[in-house]
C-alpha cells in the first residue's frame, strides 16, 4: 500500500492539527520528537521517500487512544501499521528487543515442521483432540523460556484457563499444529507471514471439530475477531475472551475466599479495542471476600503497559511502565491484575526500575480466579 492509499484509507487527511492526540498519547508525554499529529503532518506534506524512513513511526504503542479522542475520527493506529508495512518494504524495522529472540520464536512456528507439545498445559487441565470448543495457547508456552527470570508463568495461564473451562462442563480441544497468532508481525507491517500463520492455525482448530475458539489472550482474541478475516475466507468461528465467557457462568462455579486487596489494569487490546471492560472486574467480584480498587485512569482511559510489539522499547517506554505502577501501588492493593500476557510481562520487568515507588504483586486474572477454586456448585 503507497502512503498516499494510507492516508486515504484511514481519513489522515482529516487531521485538524489540533493537538488532541498528542496531549493524549503516553509515547509524547515523555518523548518530544514524537507526535501522532506530526506524523500524519510529514506523511502530508513530505515525500514518501522521507516518511518511511522516519525512525519515529515505531516510537507508536498502537494502544489506540489517539484513535478513540480524535475529532475527526482519524485511524491513526491503522496509519501507522500501513507506514510501517511501507517502510518494511524498503528495507525499515524498528529495533527488536530482547536480542531478536522473540522474533525468532515466531519464525521457528512457520517452520513446515513445527509442533508444539500436547503437554504444555500440564497436570489437571483436561483437553480432547476433538471438541466443538478450542483453546488457543498462542505464544504462553514459549514466552516462559523468555522470561522465566523475572516471574512469569505463561504455561500457568493457560493450565488455568482450561481448569476453569473444565469447572464449565466444557472440554476444549487443543492443537499441536498451533502457531503464533501473528499479533506483533502485524503490528508493525507484517503481511505475507501473518497470512501464513492465519490460515495454519484456522486449518489446526477447523481438524479438531471445533466452532468456537476461546482466548486467554488480547491480542489474540483482537487477530481472530478483527484481522484474520481479511486471510482467511469464510473462517466461520466463534471467537470468545474467557474472561468475558466467565462473567457469564461465574454463578456455576464455587470459588473460596481470598481476603485480599486487588486493583485491575486493562489491556489496550481488551478495553479500548474491543470494549471488554467490565467482565473481568464482574470475575474479580464474584471471589469472596476479594476487595477490587480501581486505579484512576480506568476502561478506556487506562493508560497502556507501556510496550508492544517487542520493537524500540526504550526509557521513554519504562517510564510510562513505572507509571503504571505506581498508579496501582497507589490504591493500596496487594496485587496487581491483568488480563493480557504482555501486559504482565511488561510491568513485572517495570518492578525492578529504581524509579518504581514500591514494590506489588502481579498476577493474571484467570490463574488468581482458578487458584480461588472450591469446585462445582450442586445441581449443575
Amino acid at each position: 500500500m503507497s502512503l498516499r492509499a494510507a492516508v486515504d484509507k484511514t481519513k489522515a487527511y482529516l487531521c485538524l492539527e489540533c493537538g488532541i492526540c498528542t496531549g493524549s498519547c503516553p509515547v509524547s508525554r515523555h518523548r518530544d520528537a514524537y507526535s501522532p499529529r506530526l506524523t500524519v503532518e510529514k506523511a502530508l506534506l513530505f515525500s514518501e521517500d522521507e516518511s518511511v524512513h522516519d525512525p519515529e513511526m515505531w516510537s507508536c504503542l498502537t494502544c489506540g487512544t489517539c484513535d478513540l479522542r480524535c475529532p475527526s475520527t482519524v485511524d491513526f493506529t491503522g496509519f501507522m501499521r500501513s507506514m510501517r508495512e511501507r517502510a518494511r518494504q524498503v528495507g525499515e524495522s524498528g529495533v527488536c528487543t530482547h536480542a531478536d529472540t522473540l522474533a525468532a520464536l515466531i519464525d521457528l512456528q512457520r517452520m513446515p515442521g513445527f509442533r508444539r507439545q500436547a503437554s504444555w498445559l500440564g497436570r489437571g487441565a483436561k483437553t480432547r483432540s476433538r471438541s466443538s470448543t478450542y483453546y488457543f495457547g498462542g505464544c504462553l508456552p514459549f514466552l516462559d523460556v523468555v522470561f522465566k527470570e523475572i516471574g512469569f508463568d505463561g504455561r500457568g495461564i493457560g493450565n488455568s484457563s482450561v481448569r476453569l473451562l473444565n469447572q464449565l462442563g466444557i472440554i476444549p480441544a487443543v492443537s499441536e499444529g498451533e502457531v503464533c497468532c501473528g499479533h506483533d508481525e502485524y503490528w508493525t507491517g507484517g503481511g505475507d507471514l501473518v497470512k501464513e500463520l492465519a490460515k495454519r492455525n484456522v486449518a489446526a482448530i477447523k481438524k479438531t471439530g471445533a466452532k468456537r475458539v476461546v482466548f486467554s489472550c488480547p491480542e489474540c482474541y483482537h487477530m481472530f475477531k478483527h484481522v484474520y478475516s481479511e486471510f482467511v475466507r469464510g473462517m466461520g468461528l466463534e471467537v470468545v475472551f474467557l474472561l468475558d465467557l466467565l462473567s457469564e457462568k461465574m454463578g456455576d462455579i464455587r470459588l473460596n475466599s481470598r481476603k485480599t486487596k486487588v486493583t485491575y489494569h486493562d489491556p489496550c487490546r481488551l478495553a479500548k479495542s474491543d470494549d471488554i471492560i467490565e467482565e473481568p472486574r464482574n470475575v474479580l467480584k464474584s471471589i469472596p471476600d476479594l476487595e477490587l480498587a480501581e486505579m484512576t485512569r480506568r476502561g478506556k482511559d487506562a493508560l497502556c503497559c507501556g510496550s508492544s510489539n517487542w520493537v524500540s522499547c526504550s526509557r521513554v517506554n519504562k517510564k510510562i511502565q513505572v507509571e503504571r505502577l505506581d498508579e496501582a501501588i497507589s490504591t493500596g492493593a496487594q496485587v496487581l491484575v491483568t488480563a493480557c500476557p504482555k501486559c504482565n510481562i511488561h510491568l513485572r520487568c517495570a518492578l525492578r526500575d529504581e524509579d518504581c515507588s514500591g514494590q506489588i504483586e502481579i498476577t493474571d486474572a484467570v490463574t488468581l480466579v482458578a487458584g480461588s477454586l472450591g469446585g462445582k456448585k450442586r445441581g449443575r
